[in-house]
């Protein structure tokens, strides 16, 4: 059984799990906003990671018609949103193990998180 994150499927194979043409890949790949693996042989593999993010990339462009430029800052800010995430979890542990040595009372110590989702509405034209 292959791992998230292990580079398992070719272009040919990820190109027609996501119908769309192998050089789309490919520009998406020059663009920054997918970096397959390569083998010795400098042949792209594929991991699931890749194509889910694929997949929301799609989504994106398709489904919400935002350019390539947004697509990428889309991608940026949701990867600082996941950087914070984990450094606020990182934060609340730490608190946790304080106050577990009774330094911080527990009605000064509260953290609290909500997890963003980004969700982009198209606009429609109301005649």
């Amino acid at each position: 059984m292959q791992g998230y994150d292990e580079p398992v499927y070719l272009i040919s194979a990820v190109a027609t799990m996501l119908e769309i043409h192998p050089q789309t890949l490919r520009q998406y790949e020059r663009e920054g906003l997918v970096e397959p693996s390569r083998t010795q042989g400098r042949i792209r593999l594929y991991s699931q990671r890749d194509i889910d993010r694929m997949k929301f990339i799609l989504g994106l462009t398709r489904q919400m018609g935002v350019n390539l430029a947004g697509v990428d800052i889309i991608l940026q800010l949701k990867a600082q949103i996941d950087a914070m995430e984990v450094e606020l979890c990182q934060l609340k542990e730490s608190l946790s193990k304080v106050n577990r040595n009774g330094s911080v009372h527990i009605s000064k110590a509260l953290v609290t998180t909500t997890s963003y989702d980004i969700i982009i509405f198209k606009s429609q034209k109301v005649d």
